[in-house]
């Protein structure tokens, strides 16, 4: 199992697939069980650090990352760890 990480205390992070639709949050970890799926999670700009903000929670998880809009399953979301907006800062 990979995963890539932003240093941070636990306080205030949850899964992508928890964040409301419209709000904004900051990447903080990209936990796989997959093998390969952090390093296409990365291809794709899904890193430490990186804007998120969610567009669509059902029946997908659709969310902008930066300027890339990306759809993605339910357990791949519940694998990338955000921190709201306002915390991140």
């Amino acid at each position: 199992m990979s995963s890539m990480r932003l240093a941070f205390s636990s306080d205030g992070v949850f899964a992508l697939s928890s964040l409301a639709e419209g709000a904004g949050a900051m990447v903080v970890e990209v936990r796989a069980h997959a093998a390969g799926r952090v390093d296409r999670l990365m291809a794709l700009g899904v890193t430490p650090g990186a804007r998120i903000t969610m567009l669509q929670r059902f029946p997908g998880v659709v969310f902008l990352c930066d300027q890339t809009e990306l759809a993605v399953e339910r357990g791949v979301a519940d694998a990338i760890f955000v921190r709201n907006q306002e915390s991140a800062s």
